[in-house]
Formats: C-alpha cells, structure tokens, sequence
C-alpha cells in the first residue's frame, strides 16, 4: 500500500453525506459514589451526584460521522411518548436533522440507563419495545428513507441493528436495492435477527461470536486462517464485498478479493469499550465513501475504535486525534 495522503483524506470527509438506518436510542447517566452497603440487601447505595442523557444506537454512529466533519442523516423510528421528546430535543441540541425520524403510538423510544459510580459501570436499565415494525409503519419507514435517497446526494448508507425492530427484511432489501442500482456504497454493523438478510451489501462488520454463529465455522480468535475460511462462506451466502470483523484485543480482520489482512490493535488504556463499534462503522463509512483501499479503511477505523475505549461513557470520536494518530501510522 502506497503512502496515502491523510489530510486530503481528512479533509475529504467533509464533503459526505451520510445516510444512517437503525435502531436509536437514549444513553442516559446517572453517576454517583458508594459510601455504604444498603440494610435493606447486600447492595450498595449510590448517592447520585449528577444525571445526564446523550444519543445512542444509531444516533452515537451518526455524532461519530459528524465528529468527522460528515453531514449525518438519521433513519429511525421511535415511539410518541415522554422520551421522544427528550431525544428529538437531544437531536436539536447536536445539530442533527429529525427529517428521517418517524414518531409511532405503538412504539416506546428506547432508554438505556447506565449507573457508574466511583468510575465503576454498577448497573444498566435497559426500557424498550423489540418487535419488528407493523406493515403499516414499516411500509411509512421505507417512504420516508426512499424519499431521502431520492432528493439527496447521499455518499454511503449505514445499517446500524440493534435488534430492536426498526430494521425489517423489507426495509433491508428496498434501501439495498435502491442503493445498487444508485452505485451508493451500503454498510451493515449486524446483530443475530437479522444476520443473514443483509445480501449484496458493500461491507459487513460482524465482531468474531457474530461471524462464528452466522457462519456456523468452530474456530478460535486468533486463527486468522479459520477466520478467513468462515468469512469466505459468508461473501458468498451474502455476496458482501468487504467483511470487516472485529476481534476485540485482537484488532481487525478484513477479507476481500480472495485475501485478507489483519490490523492489530493498538496498545491503549481501555476505560470503556461502550459505542466503538458505533465509531467503527461510522468511520468505516467515511474511508468507503473516499475510496480508501481495504486495508487503510480498516486500519483508520480500527484506530477509531479504539481512541473511544480510552473513555468512559459512549462518546463520539476526536477527528484531530484521530489524524494524528493516522499520520503517525501510515505516513
């Protein structure tokens, strides 16, 4: 790979509309600290010092892409309740369009809250709803993302699944075929329900346990050979240009053309690995849009994924750190 030049890389970003379909929701923080044990169980009491919420799910990937100078646009649908309007007021707040959000009666926005005390991560409250969209509000969704498609210039979409419903087969299979025949660049960050509908897509980006359940392959994580042989098996079941796996401590892996690369991870302090996939796969659709090679898009957003672990909490990537980091690296 011959020495790319990163600012014009960097500064390319910025011109990228970004296009992200999934499932949101509200990361919301209470810390606190732990001065006794509760009488009432052995637990122990936090005495809550400060409360925040922030954007999470597919919203976090969005905040990623604009860290890095993109224009997101968000896809999602959430329910008509109280925290609706805590998060279209979280979107505001950030500067991201609602233009994409579809509000449903039968739908609860979901809220994931965190209790971290003494910088320990103590508890999570998860509230949601996780049945996929009825006919009618998925057939409102694919309008919605169809007609966004059509009066934008938009650079690459992103598949952000968590398994929570927003994302169906028919609203996979409508964006993916629109986006072939539009030659725009489609990403997928995968979870278990809906593995193996994301078929023609440009990169998936399972982690390992995601590739060693959707590839039914018994293969350990530093057996990069065994790892290729289960990625090969599914570039063909879903006919993916790139799959882009990552392996934790291990760094990444991704294969293409009949060949693969691995990328190691760099020696970091972890506090947090909350939201680095999210980072990943924003950055990752950035390096596509660009048309970066596959071993520097997965280099790029292998040391995305891991400048966020370095903090505490789900928080967007520092696109300054980031270039610097990647000068050091590939120049």
């Amino acid at each position: 790979m011959k020495n790319p030049d990163i600012k014009s890389i960097f500064d390319s970003f910025n011109q990228f509309n970004i296009l992200i379909i999934g499932d949101v929701m509200i990361d919301s923080y209470m810390w606190g600290k732990v001065n006794r044990i509760s009488p009432e169980a052995p637990v122990p009491i936090i005495m809550s010092t400060k409360q925040e919420n922030r954007l999470g799910g597919a919203a976090n990937v969005a905040l990623n892409v604009q860290a890095l100078g993109a224009n997101p646009i968000l896809c999602a649908v959430i329910g008509n309740d109280s925290k609706s309007k805590t998060f279209q007021s979280l979107l505001k707040k950030r500067k991201l369009t609602n233009e994409g959000i579809l509000e449903d009666d039968n739908r609860k926005t979901t809220v994931k809250t965190r209790i971290i005390a003494d910088n320990q991560h103590m508890l999570r409250v998860d509230e949601e709803i996780d049945t996929e969209l009825d006919t009618g509000t998925e057939e409102k969704f694919i309008n919605k993302i169809l007609t966004i498609l059509s009066d934008k210039q938009i650079d690459a979409i992103i598949f952000e699944d968590y398994d929570k419903g927003c994302i169906t087969p028919v609203v996979i299979k409508s964006v993916v075929e629109f986006a072939n025949k539009n030659n725009i660049p489609t990403l997928v960050d995968p979870k278990k329900r809906n593995f193996m509908e994301y078929k023609n897509v440009t990169l998936f980006k399972p982690n390992f346990n995601e590739l060693v359940d959707g590839s039914k392959i018994d293969i350990k994580k530093g057996d990069f050979d065994g790892i290729f042989t289960a990625s090969q098996k599914l570039h063909s079941e879903l006919n993916a240009k790139y799959l882009l796996i990552t392996l934790s401590e291990l760094g990444v892996f991704i294969s293409y053309n009949s060949s693969y690369q691995t990328i190691p991870a760099e020696i970091r302090d972890i506090a947090d690995v909350s939201g680095a996939g999210d980072t990943l796969i924003g950055t990752a659709s950035l390096c596509l849009a660009a048309g970066l090679e596959p071993e520097l898009i997965a280099g790029i957003s292998n040391l995305a994924g891991g400048l966020v672990c370095e903090k505490v909490g789900v928080v967007p990537i520092n696109k300054e750190q980031l270039f610097q980091e990647t000068i050091e690296k590939y120049s």
